[in-house]
C-alpha cells in the first residue's frame, strides 16, 4: 500500500485500462493481423463500459492478450529489451559500449532501422551523449515511437540531483527545473516536496517524448561509506523514504510517465559500485525486511517497474547469484513472498558485476529464468536476443514464460500513449 498525500494517483489501474483501446488498436493495426475466432476482440468493449473498473481491467487484458497472439517469437523477445540506440549500430563493437559510454547517436539511421527488422526492441534508453539540443531530442524520441511496430518504452534516468540527463543541460538549450538532490528533499520531511519533484520531472519528460523514468531511488542511505547511492536516496529513515518514494511516483503518474523504483533489494548498505565488479550485501533477508525493503514494499501498489540490482546476497539467498539473476530472489521472494505483480527489470547488464562473471548468452537466459520481464542494456544486444530465442526453441525456456512478461509489458504500455 502506497502512502497518499495531497494529490495521490487515483485509480491508476482504471486509467491505464481505459486508455488501452486507442493504444492497442493502433498496435493491432500496425501488425496487420487478421482476427481469428479464437483471438477475436470482445464485442463488449466500449468507452462507456470502460468506466467500470472491473470491466475496464477485463477489456484491457483482452486487448493485450489479442495483441500478444499476433506476435512472432522474435517480436515477443524483443519486447523484453530496453537498449541504448547505439546498440543498433553494428560498426560499434560491444566492447566500446559499456553502460552509458556508447556512441553519440542522435537520430535513427537507415542501418539502425535494418537491425530493428530482425532485432525489434521493446524500448530505448537515452543518455546525455544522445542529446544535442531541445529540437534534436524531441525529434529523436518521436522517431523511436514511429519506427517501432509496437509502442516502445522511451526511457531515461532522470532522478533529480546528480543523476539527470535533461536537467542542467542549458548549454544544449534545455531549460528545466533542477534539484540539488533527493536527499535534500528528504531532509525537509515533507512528502509534498517529493510529489512536486515528481510532477515537475514527469511533466518535462512527457514534453520531451519520454514515457519511462528509471526513478525514484528507493534505497536508503544506511552506509556513510557508500560510493554509489549517497544523496540520491531520500535519506536513511526507511519510513520517511517510503513516503517520499510513493509521492515522487504519484507525481510522475500525473503526466502518464512510468516509474521504476531501484535498486532492489537495496544498494544503500554497500561500499562498492556494481558498475565495476561484484558487490555483496551481508544482511539476512529478515534484516533487509526491517529496513532496506520498506520503501520498495510501500511502492508495490503503484510503481510500474522494480529494478533489480546486481548485488550478491550471501546471507539472504542460497543460489550464489547476483540479485538480478536470482530466481530465489525475484520469483520466490519479490513476487511470491512480497506479492509484487508489476514489471521487473534488471539494472544494466553491461555492468562488470555481470560481465565479469557471466557470458552474454548465460546472463540473458538466467535473467529470464529468474523471472525478469525487461533486460536493460545487455553488453551485446543481438547476442543476448538470439540466446533467448534459442532457449525457447530448444525448450529450455517455455514460450509461456515469455508470454507472461510480454503481457505485463503490454499492460504497462497501454497507459502511456
Amino acid at each position: 500500500m502506497c502512502y497518499n498525500i495531497n494529490m495521490p494517483s487515483r485509480n491508476r489501474k482504471l486509467k491505464i485500462c481505459a486508455a488501452a483501446l486507442a493504444v492497442l488498436m493502433a498496435l493491432l493495426c500496425a501488425c496487420g493481423k487478421t482476427e481469428s475466432a479464437e483471438n477475436a476482440v470482445p464485442e463488449s468493449f466500449s468507452p462507456k463500459a470502460a468506466a467500470a473498473e472491473d470491466h475496464a481491467r477485463e477489456d484491457c487484458d483482452a486487448y493485450c492478450s489479442y495483441a500478444l497472439a499476433g506476435m512472432t517469437l522474435r517480436e515477443k523477445v524483443g519486447q523484453m529489451f530496453i537498449i541504448r540506440p547505439d546498440q543498433l549500430v553494428t560498426s560499434i563493437p560491444p566492447a566500446s559500449t559499456h553502460t552509458s559510454k556508447g556512441s553519440k547517436v542522435k537520430s535513427m539511421s537507415s542501418e539502425m532501422l535494418e537491425v530493428l527488422k530482425d532485432y525489434p526492441a521493446g524500448g530505448f534508453i537515452i543518455f546525455d551523449k544522445n542529446i544535442e539540443s531541445r529540437t534534436q531530442i524531441m525529434n529523436f524520441t518521436a522517431q523511436m515511437r514511429e519506427v517501432s511496430k509496437y509502442l516502445p518504452f522511451v526511457a531515461i534516468d532522470e532522478e533529480g540531483g546528480k543523476v539527470t540527463r535533461l536537467a542542467g543541460s542549458t548549454d544544449k538549450g534545455i531549460y528545466v527545473k533542477t534539484y540539488r538532490s533527493m536527499g535534500a528533499i528528504g531532509k525537509t520531511g515533507d512528502p509534498a516536496n517529493a510529489l512536486e519533484a515528481g510532477q515537475t520531472i514527469g511533466k518535462y519528460l512527457k514534453e520531451y517524448g519520454f514515457n519511462l523514468d528509471f526513478a525514484p531511488v528507493a534505497d536508503i542511505n544506511t552506509n556513510p561509506r557508500n560510493v554509489i547511492i549517497g544523496d540520491r536516496a531520500f535519506g536513511s529513515d526507511p519510513e520517511l523514504a517510503a513516503k517520499m518514494v510513493c509521492a515522487f511516483i504519484d507525481g510522475l503518474h500525473e503526466s502518464s510517465v512510468l516509474s521504476s523504483v531501484k535498486h532492489f533489494p537495496g544498494h544503500g548498505d554497500t561500499t562498492a559500485d556494481t558498475h565495476y565488479g561484484m558487490v555483496a550485501v551481508k544482511k539476512t533477508w529478515e534484516q533487509l525486511k526491517e529496513a532496506e525493503l520498506i520503501p520498495f514494499s510501500a511502492s508495490f501498489g503503484t510503481t510500474d517497474f522494480v529494478m533489480i540490482a546486481h548485488i550478491n546476497l550471501p546471507n539472504a539467498t542460497s543460489d550464489g547469484r547476483p540479485a538480478s539473476l536470482s530466481k530465489e530472489l525475484i520469483t520466490d521472494k519479490l513476487r511470491g513472498e512480497l506479492g509484487y505483480t508489476g514489471l521487473v527489470t534488471t539494472d544494466s547488464l553491461a555492468m562488470e558485476a555481470i560481465t565479469d562473471q557471466y557470458s552474454q548468452e548465460e546472463s540473458a537466459v538466467l535473467a529470464v529464468e529468474a523471472g525478469v520481464d525487461v533486460l536493460l542494456m545487455p553488453f551485446d544486444y543481438t547476442t543476448s536476443f538470439d540466446s533467448i530465442v534459442a532457449a525457447v526453441e530448444s525448450g529450455r525456456i517455455p514460450e509461456s514464460r515469455i508470454d507472461d512478461s510480454v503481457l505485463r509489458i503490454l499492460r504497462a504500455k497501454a497507459g502511456v500513449q
